[in-house]
């Protein structure tokens, strides 16, 4: 009879990086376990990897677990049809060498709108890759989406990408791919190519029709209201449809550069099956298409999107702009998880990743430029990072449901406590930034005196509610107090705090704060300048 040799049982092979549905929202799943995204973006230029070498403990410092980095089209098919990855290995091959992850960047067709990364045998033949065209005529920097030719080269080169890839990273140091990066449409809401102006005479598509026939409920706002103003027609053209103006020139890009997007990410899965996702340029306040990158994956846009790209798995912000609370909100939806990967690199970053795991259950979080971040700003990153770190299977198994929250001050000027509710317990929310005097422990500095160099901290933090009267709460420069719902007569007090932290998901006590540092019992604090974890018990009385 034949020996079986168990040491020679091969090992089986990761399982493919997915999302699932859990509650109302989404996790990613890395080798099958549930896995949040605690990253930073490189620069544009910072992908090579004789550059990046040098970064890595900068990015073990700030407590990432996996680095956003690009791949260049130019550089990986100099040559038509002749590809070169040593780039992309050397990537692969760093971040695995210090148990690290890669979100891929796609720099194929568009970058920030233009098409500068196209190879040069693309930028050099206008004819056979033809560009965008504005309102006289004349050729832009971006490749026309209304040709196949430039569609399928790209598509031709991502699935290359996606074939090496699973050649050669078996155990899935990549865990998410981008498709193109900032698509959008300037200084024009629409292309004016001959191709262009065809399609806008075009019928709108019948798929696209009866999604809104379908979901008239749940289209966003701006859709519903320019389908609804033009007469909620069935049948037509573009300015038919949706009336004539530069919104429904946007409307009609958007579903182009989608179902472009569409094309190249289906060729792609068809070889790795990662899940994939386009970002967006946020437009400021009162700009209108054009005067921002128009049509790209916006969120008054998502229903064009998820129509004609269904291969993304969703859609994406970069937020650079302070109101990142509202821009979060908009990307959080149940068939739309959040992953911001950019963000700004600064002080605020730590608040703005509290809120985004906590209050949006994001699968990911990523300032950008991350390399060459300050020691400031990335002191803080790294003690928030360490705190979502620690907090992550508690986040994980919260996520979809309403007992998690990110705590952060809603606006600047917030002259009441902020009020937050879990279910029949309200929690009052005060947010200190700056370091109190030196005065007893847990009382705050009502008067708001501050020393005239004190560097302003970041405040804010996650709460996590694991039991009826039991919360967790991780973060920096935090004040609570407790309250029961309205209908309630109890008043709540504090059984007990202590201060500790999570080793591999196991609570490990370090000291119990029952007298100065919960002001006797009145308040759970947070101290300004120091990221800790809590661990609060509460009881009721009358």
């Amino acid at each position: 009879m034949a020996c079986t040799d168990s040491s020679t049982t091969a090992t089986p092979a990761p399982s493919l990086p997915r999302l699932e549905r859990h509650g109302s929202a989404s996790r990613l799943l890395v080798d099958g376990r549930p896995f949040l995204v605690r990253g930073g973006e490189i620069g544009n230029s910072s992908g090579e990897p004789g550059y990046l070498a040098e970064h890595w403990d900068t990015f073990e410092a700030l407590q990432m677990n996996t680095v956003v980095a690009p791949v260049y089209w130019d550089q990986v098919e100099p040559v038509e049809g002749s590809f070169a990855w040593s780039m992309v290995d050397g990537l692969i091959d760093q971040a695995r060498a210090r148990g690290m992850h890669l979100v891929l960047l796609w720099f194929g067709s568009w970058k920030n709108s233009m098409s500068c990364y196209a190879p040069a045998w693309v930028k050099t033949d206008p004819e056979r890759f033809p560009r965008s065209r504005d309102a006289h005529g004349r050729a832009l920097e971006i490749l026309t989406p209304f040709s196949e030719e430039n569609r399928d080269a790209d598509a031709r080169a991502f699935a290359a990408l996606l074939r090496h890839l699973a050649e050669v990273d078996v155990d899935h140091t990549v865990i998410l791919v981008q498709v193109e990066n900032e698509i959008g449409m300037i200084p024009e809401a629409r292309d004016r190519c001959a191709a262009a102006e065809r399609a806008y005479g075009e019928p709108v598509p019948p798929e696209l029709i009866a999604h809104l026939q379908e979901n008239g409920g749940t289209l966003t706002p701006e859709l519903r209201i320019r389908w609804q103003d033009a007469g909620g027609r069935v049948a037509g053209s573009w300015p038919e449809v949706f009336g004539p103006g530069v919104w429904t020139d946007e409307l009609f890009m958007a579903w182009h550069f989608a179902r472009y997007v569409q094309h190249v990410a289906a060729a792609g899965k068809a070889e790795l099956d990662l899940p994939m996702y386009t970002n967006a340029a946020l437009p400021r306040p009162a700009t209108l298409p054009g005067q921002y990158p128009a049509a790209g994956p916006l969120p008054h846009l998502i229903d064009i999107w998820q129509v004609a790209a269904p291969s993304l798995s969703f859609i994406s912000p970069d937020i650079y702009f302070p109101d990142f609370v509202q821009w979060a909100d908009r990307y959080t939806r149940p068939d739309n998880p959040l992953f911001v990967p950019e963000a700004l690199r600064s002080i605020e970053a730590a608040e703005n990743a509290f809120y985004a795991y906590g209050s949006c259950s994001a699968i990911g979080f990523s300032p950008f430029g991350i390399e060459t971040i300050e020691e400031a700003p990335a002191t803080m990153l790294a003690g928030a990072y360490d705190v979502v770190a620690q907090l992550s299977p508690l986040i994980s198994e919260h996520t979809g449901h309403p007992t998690m929250a990110g705590l952060v001050k809603p606006v600047e000027d917030q002259r009441f406590p902020h009020r937050v509710t879990l279910g029949d317990l309200a929690l009052n929310v005060t947010y200190e930034r700056m370091a109190a005097p030196a005065l007893a422990d847990g009382v705050i500095n009502e008067s708001g005196d501050r020393p005239r160099d004190e560097t302003r901290l970041p405040a804010g933090g996650i709460v996590i509610r694991t039991g009826a009267d039991e919360l967790v709460f991780g973060g920096i420069g935090l004040v609570v107090t407790f309250g029961p719902s309205p209908a309630s007569e109890d008043t709540i007090g504090i059984l007990s705090c202590e201060e500790g932290h999570f080793v591999d998901g196991v609570w490990q006590h370090i000291r119990w704060l029952n007298g100065d540092q919960t002001h006797q019992g009145r308040h759970l604090r947070l101290e300004p300048g120091r990221f800790t974890i809590q661990r609060i018990r509460l009881y009721r009385y009358r």
